[in-house]
């Protein structure tokens, strides 16, 4: 339930940041977070998942994927395992995508996002 709260109080800050700062600021932020070398614990990243899942259905706005990644990735570095931040995009149609990879495989996510989006930078 901790998780859960965690969760919905950064999508909160998430909402208030981005309108005082803007997505540069978010994206200097994430790419400051401190990244451990800690094994994944995979019972936490599917807590932290299914927290964040359940705080978004909660949220009274819907988090698009920017959003969602940065409060997976706050809450999974917080709890000391190693996560990244991806930014990618498909060229025709274009469509820009984030989501969050740990041990290079992305979680939380359909499982072809890594061959329908090129990458452009991990934070």
């Amino acid at each position: 339930m901790t998780l859960f709260f965690q969760a919905l109080f950064m999508l909160l800050a998430y909402d208030v940041l981005s309108l005082l700062c803007g997505f540069q600021t978010l994206y200097s932020m994430v790419k400051g977070w401190k990244v451990t070398d800690q094994a994944a614990d995979s019972d936490l990243i599917d807590r932290v998942c299914t927290a964040v899942n359940y705080a978004c259905i909660w949220y009274p706005k819907q988090a698009l994927c920017f959003q969602r990644s940065f409060v997976t990735t706050y809450l999974i570095r917080k709890h000391g395992v190693s996560a990244d931040m991806v930014l990618g995009a498909q060229k025709l149609p274009f469509k820009a995508h984030a989501w969050v990879e740990v041990e290079g495989q992305a979680i939380n996510e359909r499982s072809n996002v890594q061959a329908t989006y090129a990458v452009w930078d991990r934070c």
